[in-house]
């Protein structure tokens, strides 16, 4: 039996005070950033794991509160090779279509034949972007927003420090094509550990996809590498953050009257 609170306690408007820190917390920096303004067309893409759906629910309560409002639209890529279960399309379709967002499955082949046989985790990341790339373009989507949150960045970054001698990470934004479309994360100064809680707590319909390489992989070593920071210092990964100029991520001002919202190839050293 499950024990968690439904989800649809938020959406009807009981919010306890962490969750509600955890919304507005995504809403600064949307809004430090400028990534979402009235009139934008978003995509979340959605992988139906904690972070995706921590996402689409921050975007979708906090849209309630705003004087602008934002299209919402959702797409969730399945590998035909290591599929969702079943039931869980009905689950992430109603669990969705309960914060008001448009959603759509995409059944796609994880190994492409492009990959002659090939693969890791950053190939896996390209295809996936590709095929989001593609969706968006059809759609005339300029905003594709990830659910990569802190602890992402700050593994990120010692990952391209540790083993590929460069200071760089994830940006918050991140233009592609000429700023033809933009990746935005606006979960990108939330710890983990909020996005952990809030599917502990409530029912969020979470579904992790096999992975081959999901506790192998560097980023998954790093992990418990980042926590050992964290106990000398507990902030650690916001130092860490704070450790870069992302300056340049400022999206310009796309509002009729100046009012922002409240609160190629993939470069590898952002993968």
């Amino acid at each position: 039996m499950d024990d968690r609170i439904p989800y649809t306690e938020l959406i009807k408007g009981d919010i306890p005070p962490w969750v509600m820190r955890f919304i507005k917390g995504a809403g600064k920096a949307i809004n430090r950033y400028r990534m979402i303004q009235g009139g934008d067309d978003v995509l979340i893409a959605a992988s139906g794991g904690k972070d995706s759906l921590a996402l689409a629910l921050a975007l979708s309560i906090r849209r309630k509160w705003l004087p602008v409002d934002y299209s919402l639209r959702a797409l969730m890529i399945n590998w035909t090779e290591h599929p969702i279960p079943e039931e869980y399309r009905d689950k992430l379709a109603e669990y969705f279509d309960a914060l008001g967002i448009d959603f759509m499955i995409m059944d796609e082949k994880q190994f492409p034949d492009s990959f002659d046989g090939d693969f890791n985790c950053y190939l896996c990341a390209r295809n996936r972007r590709r095929i989001l790339f593609q969706h968006a373009e059809k759609t005339g989507t300029r905003l594709i927003a990830m659910g990569h949150h802190l602890d992402d960045l700050a593994e990120t970054t010692m990952m391209n420090l540790c083993f590929r001698a460069s200071f760089s990470t994830m940006l918050p934004v991140q233009e592609f094509f000429g700023g033809k479309m933009h990746i935005i994360r606006p979960l990108i100064e939330t710890r983990e550990s909020i996005t952990r809680r809030l599917a502990e707590v409530y029912t969020l319909p979470v579904v992790k996809p096999v992975c081959p390489y999901d506790q192998t992989n560097v980023r998954a070593r790093l992990k418990p590498v980042i926590s050992e920071l964290s106990h000398i210092d507990k902030l650690t990964r916001e130092h860490i953050y704070n450790a870069h100029d992302f300056s340049m991520c400022l999206m310009e001002d796309r509002t009729a009257e100046g009012q922002t919202d409240d609160g190629g190839d993939i470069d590898s050293r952002h993968a």
